[in-house]
């Protein structure tokens, strides 16, 4: 693991960034308000999961829930569904989210690169926007080919190069200066697991991998809710001048007034890999 990347720091993950969903519902709002897709990305993902009856599902860094919550009342019968996270909060979450749904669901903390499950015990593994944060990413793909079930699909979402690329451009540059540790977003390129290398790190483990891409944009028209989402990645010891953050809103909020709205780029995806 690269030290010097606390969203590969399975410590911090689980105590900071995902200690609870606070972090990630700041960043989901943005794009469940001012996405422009024809198909919200939970429904489209749920869709691509290729749930039978009688099967059983496992999903590693399941957060509050949400794949599940979204289309619950589509799930096949006797369709057993495991939700797992690193983050015990998150797995609160999700068991609570979901506690008065008739179908069959688990709840337990766990972590990907070493699951308690026995081999070849899921028809489905689904791991939505998480292998990114995996350490040992090879550990990782190798326990879920291990708990995959001869013929078993993993289901794996992540994002490209292109994501979200205009958010660090409206970053004025004197507030990089006086900032100058803080990153307002991680690099797309950075990722360890992303749509460009994503088949390259499956293909030793899976037979088949095949790439479905999600067709959506974001057209913002909130300057506040932009500030939460860009804000919700920095690590709390950065300690960022509240003057800076009333810079941005206030910068961002006159290009939504002259514009109509602020256009980022999304590029995100699914791999979906057979045993």
């Amino acid at each position: 693991m690269n030290s010097k990347d606390p969203f590969r720091d399975s410590d911090y993950l689980q105590k900071n960034q995902y200690k609870d969903s606070s972090n990630l519902d700041a960043r989901a709002e943005l794009h469940r308000r001012f996405s422009t897709a024809k198909v919200r990305w939970q429904p489209w993902v749920f869709d691509l999961v290729p749930l039978e009856p009688g099967m059983r599902v496992l999903e590693c860094g399941c957060g509050p829930g949400w794949l599940w919550r979204e289309s619950v009342t589509r799930l096949p019968a006797d369709c057993h569904i495991t939700l797992t996270d690193l983050s015990p909060g998150m797995v609160a979450e999700a068991e609570a989210a979901l506690a008065e749904s008739a179908h069959q669901f688990a709840f337990q903390p766990a972590n990907i690169q070493a699951l308690e499950f026995a081999d070849e015990a899921f028809d489905v593994v689904v791991a939505n926007h998480m292998l990114y944060h995996v350490p040992d990413l090879a550990q990782g793909l190798a326990e879920v080919r291990r708990v995959l079930k001869p013929n078993g699909r993993f289901i794996a979402a992540t994002n490209g190069d292109e994501h979200m690329k205009e958010l660090p451009l409206l970053i004025p540059d004197e507030v990089r200066q006086r900032v100058a540790s803080w990153r307002m977003r991680r690099n797309a390129k950075q990722l360890p697991f992303r749509l460009e290398n994503g088949r390259q790190l499956l293909e030793p483990y899976f037979a088949h991998v095949k790439l479905h891409e999600y067709d959506d944009s974001l057209w913002v028209t909130d300057a506040d809710l932009l500030v939460a989402y860009a804000f919700s990645m920095i690590r709390p010891e950065m300690d960022v001048p509240e003057t800076a953050v009333t810079q941005i809103r206030d910068l961002w909020a006159a290009k939504i007034v002259a514009d109509g709205g602020i256009h980022i780029s999304k590029h995100s995806g699914v791999f979906e890999a057979y045993k």
